[in-house]
């Protein structure tokens, strides 16, 4: 039995992960999908003051307090930003890491400065509308679910030692039919090198809900 954290993307809860949650765990896994403070249901607690570091802190807290170790850390898409942050704090957690069409930060790198010029006009369009303290998303395919999204937690850069390169096992998904994807640098990036395992599915950025057999085919793998 392995045992899997699961970190949704921006405007997303724990709720995002429902259909990898059950396959998981019908496999005889165990599962805590997670919700980033500040979204979904604890969107009560979002301010100017939760950001990036608040989201680490969210999943390090969750690692300390149901004492998990040997975890297969998974993340989409903003997720991957949280990732690598507690990768690098708490590498002898974890034993695998799963980026799914997700950012893959460098040191000093925030998900303002990876995503492209569509992006940050997105961003910044939708922190307007937020009144600078959260972000709006407009895209009328999202799930009604979807929620406002901490905006400082889009703007603060990463900061990493390099402790997080410990963990050896890593695993990228990248989604070959997301319009204007800002991750397509970091696909690039990681697709040849030898120290990751890239796949790449037909589908869009939505991976839980346009294939979600494979997603899950390809956690387990990870678990292995």
């Amino acid at each position: 039995m392995a045992t899997f954290v699961l970190v949704p993307g921006m405007l997303h809860g724990a709720w995002w992960y429902r259909p990898l949650t059950d396959g998981l765990r019908a496999a005889g896994h165990e599962v805590y999908p997670l919700t980033l403070t500040g979204v979904s249901e604890r969107g009560h607690l979002n301010n100017g003051a939760v950001n990036l570091d608040t989201h680490v802190q969210d999943v390090l807290a969750t690692l300390e307090a149901e004492r998990l170790t040997d975890v297969v850390l998974v993340g989409h898409s903003y997720g991957g930003m949280v990732l690598s942050g507690v990768a690098d704090r708490a590498p002898g957690r974890i034993a695998a890491l799963v980026y799914a069409d997700a950012f893959v930060p460098r040191d000093g790198e925030s998900a303002y400065r990876i995503v492209n010029d569509v992006w940050k006009q997105r961003y910044l369009a939708g922190a307007a509308a937020g009144g600078g303290v959260t972000v709006v998303g407009s895209n009328p395919a999202l799930d009604p679910r979807a929620t406002v999204h901490p905006t400082a937690s889009l703007f603060q850069p990463v900061a990493l030692t390099g402790a997080g390169e410990a963990v050896t096992r890593r695993v990228y998904i990248h989604a070959e039919r997301f319009e204007d994807s800002p991750l397509l640098e970091t696909y690039d990036r990681l697709r040849d090198d030898p120290a990751w395992t890239v796949h790449t599915l037909p589908v869009g950025h939505d991976l839980i809900h346009e294939a979600p057999e494979e997603f899950l085919k390809i956690a387990l793998s990870a678990a292995e």
